[in-house]
Protein backbone atom coordinates (compact mmCIF):
# COMPACT_ATOMS: atom_id res chain seq x y z
CA UNK A 1 0.00 0.00 0.00
CA UNK A 2 2.68 2.26 0.79
CA UNK A 3 4.12 2.13 -2.81
CA UNK A 4 0.72 3.31 -4.10
CA UNK A 5 0.64 6.06 -1.83
CA UNK A 6 3.98 7.52 -2.98
CA UNK A 7 3.43 7.09 -6.46
CA UNK A 8 0.25 9.01 -6.30
CA UNK A 9 1.92 11.49 -4.30
CA UNK A 10 4.71 11.77 -7.02
CA UNK A 11 2.41 12.77 -9.56
CA UNK A 12 0.92 15.40 -6.94
CA UNK A 13 4.17 17.47 -7.14
CA UNK A 14 5.72 20.11 -9.23
CA UNK A 15 9.59 20.14 -8.29
CA UNK A 16 9.19 20.24 -4.35
CA UNK A 17 5.71 21.18 -4.29
CA UNK A 18 3.05 19.43 -3.12
CA UNK A 19 0.43 19.90 -5.47
CA UNK A 20 -2.77 18.51 -3.49
CA UNK A 21 -6.01 18.36 -5.90
CA UNK A 22 -4.97 21.01 -8.41
CA UNK A 23 -3.89 18.18 -11.04
CA UNK A 24 -7.22 17.14 -10.65
CA UNK A 25 -9.11 20.03 -11.22
CA UNK A 26 -10.59 21.00 -14.99
CA UNK A 27 -9.70 24.91 -14.22
CA UNK A 28 -5.75 24.47 -13.61
CA UNK A 29 -5.49 22.04 -16.14
CA UNK A 30 -6.69 24.34 -18.64
CA UNK A 31 -4.73 27.40 -17.33
CA UNK A 32 -1.75 25.58 -17.77
CA UNK A 33 -2.76 24.56 -21.15
CA UNK A 34 -3.53 27.86 -22.01
CA UNK A 35 0.12 29.26 -20.48
CA UNK A 36 1.77 26.73 -22.94
CA UNK A 37 -0.35 27.26 -25.88
CA UNK A 38 -0.09 31.73 -25.18
CA UNK A 39 3.54 31.19 -24.72
CA UNK A 40 4.11 29.38 -28.08
CA UNK A 41 1.99 31.43 -29.92
CA UNK A 42 3.59 34.43 -28.86
CA UNK A 43 6.72 32.88 -30.02
CA UNK A 44 6.18 31.67 -33.11
CA UNK A 45 2.82 33.54 -34.57
CA UNK A 46 3.21 36.94 -32.66
CA UNK A 47 6.88 37.14 -32.97
CA UNK A 48 6.35 40.22 -34.45
CA UNK A 49 4.26 41.49 -31.29
CA UNK A 50 0.85 40.38 -32.38
CA UNK A 51 -0.86 39.01 -29.27
CA UNK A 52 -3.80 36.65 -29.02
CA UNK A 53 -6.52 39.15 -28.84
CA UNK A 54 -5.00 41.22 -31.32
CA UNK A 55 -5.00 38.16 -33.70
CA UNK A 56 -8.78 37.30 -32.72
CA UNK A 57 -9.54 40.65 -33.32
CA UNK A 58 -8.15 40.76 -36.81
CA UNK A 59 -9.62 37.81 -37.76
CA UNK A 60 -13.22 39.03 -36.91
CA UNK A 61 -12.67 42.05 -38.40
CA UNK A 62 -11.46 40.39 -41.56
CA UNK A 63 -14.30 38.23 -41.67
CA UNK A 64 -17.29 40.73 -40.46
CA UNK A 65 -16.25 44.08 -42.17
CA UNK A 66 -17.33 47.38 -40.75
CA UNK A 67 -17.97 45.21 -37.41
CA UNK A 68 -18.40 47.11 -33.96
CA UNK A 69 -15.77 47.26 -31.36
CA UNK A 70 -18.72 46.31 -28.91
CA UNK A 71 -19.69 43.29 -31.65
CA UNK A 72 -16.13 42.41 -31.13
CA UNK A 73 -15.79 42.76 -27.46
CA UNK A 74 -18.48 40.28 -26.88
CA UNK A 75 -17.77 37.68 -29.35
CA UNK A 76 -14.20 37.57 -28.04
CA UNK A 77 -15.52 37.60 -23.87
CA UNK A 78 -13.47 40.93 -23.14
CA UNK A 79 -14.58 44.17 -21.85
CA UNK A 80 -15.08 46.83 -23.63
CA UNK A 81 -12.03 48.88 -22.50
CA UNK A 82 -10.02 46.05 -23.13
CA UNK A 83 -10.61 45.40 -26.80
CA UNK A 84 -10.46 49.75 -27.30
CA UNK A 85 -6.47 48.87 -25.57
CA UNK A 86 -6.46 46.42 -28.89
CA UNK A 87 -7.70 47.80 -30.93
CA UNK A 88 -5.62 51.46 -30.46
CA UNK A 89 -2.79 49.00 -30.96
CA UNK A 90 -3.44 47.27 -34.01
CA UNK A 91 -4.86 51.18 -35.71
CA UNK A 92 -0.87 52.28 -34.59
CA UNK A 93 0.75 49.70 -36.40
CA UNK A 94 -1.89 50.40 -39.60
CA UNK A 95 -3.33 47.34 -39.26
CA UNK A 96 -7.09 48.81 -38.60
CA UNK A 97 -8.90 51.22 -39.70
CA UNK A 98 -12.26 52.82 -37.60
CA UNK A 99 -14.94 55.36 -39.50
CA UNK A 100 -18.01 55.51 -38.65
CA UNK A 101 -20.68 53.13 -38.68
CA UNK A 102 -22.84 52.76 -41.97
CA UNK A 103 -25.55 51.52 -39.42
CA UNK A 104 -25.25 53.18 -36.69
CA UNK A 105 -23.76 56.94 -36.50
CA UNK A 106 -22.57 56.51 -32.66
CA UNK A 107 -20.39 53.72 -33.15
CA UNK A 108 -16.80 53.00 -35.05
CA UNK A 109 -16.92 50.42 -37.94
CA UNK A 110 -13.78 48.34 -38.32
CA UNK A 111 -11.93 47.00 -41.15
CA UNK A 112 -8.31 46.10 -42.07
CA UNK A 113 -5.80 48.09 -43.97
CA UNK A 114 -4.05 46.50 -47.05
CA UNK A 115 -1.18 46.00 -44.46
CA UNK A 116 -3.62 44.50 -42.11
CA UNK A 117 -4.98 42.22 -44.67
CA UNK A 118 -1.01 40.85 -45.89
CA UNK A 119 0.06 41.05 -41.83
CA UNK A 120 -3.10 38.45 -41.40
CA UNK A 121 -2.94 36.22 -44.03
CA UNK A 122 0.74 35.97 -42.59
CA UNK A 123 -0.37 35.00 -39.25
CA UNK A 124 -3.12 32.44 -40.54
CA UNK A 125 -0.38 30.64 -42.19
CA UNK A 126 1.85 30.88 -38.99
CA UNK A 127 -1.57 30.23 -36.92
CA UNK A 128 -1.71 26.73 -38.86
CA UNK A 129 1.31 25.79 -37.73
CA UNK A 130 1.56 26.55 -33.90
CA UNK A 131 -2.03 24.51 -33.80
CA UNK A 132 -0.13 21.65 -35.05
CA UNK A 133 3.01 21.83 -32.92
CA UNK A 134 0.72 22.57 -29.86
CA UNK A 135 -1.78 19.69 -31.28
CA UNK A 136 0.87 17.32 -32.18
CA UNK A 137 0.17 14.69 -29.41
CA UNK A 138 -3.62 14.57 -30.83
CA UNK A 139 -4.86 12.40 -33.42
CA UNK A 140 -7.24 14.07 -35.38
CA UNK A 141 -10.17 12.54 -33.50
CA UNK A 142 -8.89 13.28 -30.63
CA UNK A 143 -7.97 17.26 -31.13
CA UNK A 144 -11.88 17.01 -32.67
CA UNK A 145 -12.92 15.91 -29.43
CA UNK A 146 -10.94 17.56 -27.05
CA UNK A 147 -12.43 21.46 -28.88
CA UNK A 148 -15.78 19.41 -28.75
CA UNK A 149 -15.83 18.93 -25.15
CA UNK A 150 -14.03 22.63 -24.35
CA UNK A 151 -16.87 24.35 -26.25
CA UNK A 152 -19.23 21.83 -24.54
CA UNK A 153 -17.60 23.63 -20.94
CA UNK A 154 -18.24 26.83 -22.11
CA UNK A 155 -21.46 26.92 -24.28
CA UNK A 156 -19.52 27.65 -27.59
Amino acid sequence: MASKKSSARSSDRRGDIVMGMLPDLIGFNLRCAQLVLFQHFGATVGQDGISVPQFGTLLLIEANPDISQSAIAEALRLDRSTLVQIIDRLENRGLVVRHVSPTDRRSHALQLTDAGSETLAELKQRTVEHEDDVASALNDDERAQFISLLKRLYGG
